[in-house]
């Protein structure tokens, strides 16, 4: 029950939101559902006050004179408006900490060193924390960007390694800004924030859907002139791509050579040079190694495996990423264009890399 809390919580900012604009059979629905994950006193609180306010405006329920002059009588006076939703301290703090950062790293708190697995992990707990639903302090739109930005280039490993060569240096990052707050530029990702926090946590919250609507703004689709400013992007990033090509072949040599010097010891797929098939101890995992192996090998069957199970496991990641993410592409696609057909075979598209990823997390 306590990890469908922050669930329940942006229910209720969702519901919060539609009561402001009126929609009270839609913040209806969305309190039911956080009492449902996750059951709060303040869920409570405004469901009883949508039934005031049901029975209010209800024209068949009328206060009668008597009734008046008694509710006139006492001071008693009868509430007509939802209570104005505020922000805690700890929520602003949040914002503010993202918007002084100075770089990706820092907006995250996260090392250089961070792997993918820490990089998502420090983003959900971000996002739940600076979604707009959830976080109504002034700048939690732009924080929640930035994060957005922060995961979508930090988890892609040729823009990670051109961010950690040219984008962290302070004035790269707040280059010929006159908004002060460029961390959530240069570096931007290919889609939205809210396309970004679906992928990691599903798409429970769409609002009224389309995914762009959030706090009664849109978020900006592409049009002309962003395509054009894609195209200079591109081609700065091709500019970026040559100037890098000496150091990417001396890397590729590199690479060769070491592959030349020591021989693998295995492989996940089997071929004339590994023919025989052996499996893990734990995981179950298939690999392959040479006829001669049993003779030849020297060095710990214990170690072997745990390498060949965590490169098995982290392939499966990096697949089930990129499916997603193709996914995910599809469906933003087919919403900018309307493409009914191209959005009912996105949603129905599967994903074997997670599919098998979760067997194994099921069943080990």
């Amino acid at each position: 029950m306590e990890g469908n809390k922050d669930s329940a919580e942006l229910c209720i900012g969702i519901a919060e939101r539609y009561i402001r604009e009126g929609k009270r059979d839609e913040a209806e629905k969305y309190l039911l559902k956080s009492e449902r994950l996750y059951p709060t006193q303040k869920a409570k609180d405004l469901l009883e006050s949508l039934q005031k306010l049901k029975s209010a405006s209800n024209p068949g329920r009328k206060e009668t004179s008597s009734a008046k002059e008694k509710s006139a009588n006492t001071g008693v006076k009868k509430e007509t408006t939802m209570p104005e939703v505020e922000y805690s301290k700890e929520q602003l703090e949040a914002v503010k900490r993202v918007k002084s950062c100075k770089d990706y790293y820092e907006i995250l708190g996260i090392t250089k060193e961070a792997t993918d697995s820490d990089i998502k992990k420090a983003y959900k707990k971000l996002a739940l924390v600076l979604h707009p639903d959830k976080n109504r302090a002034p700048g939690a739109a732009e924080a929640f960007k930035a994060i957005g930005n922060a995961v979508a280039v930090l988890t892609n490993v040729e823009k990670r390694k051109q961010y950690d060569l040219f984008g962290t240096d302070d004035e790269r990052i707040r280059h010929n800004s006159s908004h002060g707050d460029s961390y959530t530029r240069g570096f931007e990702a290919d889609v939205s924030p809210e396309e970004l926090f679906n992928m990691f946590f599903g798409t429970s919250f769409p609002t009224a859907g389309n995914v762009y609507v959030r706090r009664g703004t849109r978020w900006p689709r592409r049009g002309p002139e962003e395509h054009t400013q894609q195209q200079h992007r591109d081609t700065n990033n091709y500019s970026i791509l040559m100037q890098m090509l000496p150091l990417l072949i001396l890397v590729a040599l590199s690479m060769m050579s070491s592959l030349l010097v020591s021989d693998p010891v295995y492989s996940l797929t089997q071929n004339s040079k590994f023919p025989v098939m052996k499996t893990t101890m734990s995981l179950k995992v298939p690999y392959y190694v040479k006829e001669n192996f049993a003779s030849t090998y020297q060095g710990s069957i214990r170690r072997l495996e745990a390498s060949v199970e965590e490169e098995f496991i982290a392939n499966l990641r990096n697949a089930c990423f990129r499916e997603k993410q193709y996914r995910e592409s599809l469906l933003w696609r087919a919403r900018s264009y309307g493409d009914e057909q191209l959005f009912t075979k996105a949603q129905g598209m599967r994903t074997p890399s997670c599919e098998t990823l979760n067997a194994y997390r099921v069943t080990y």
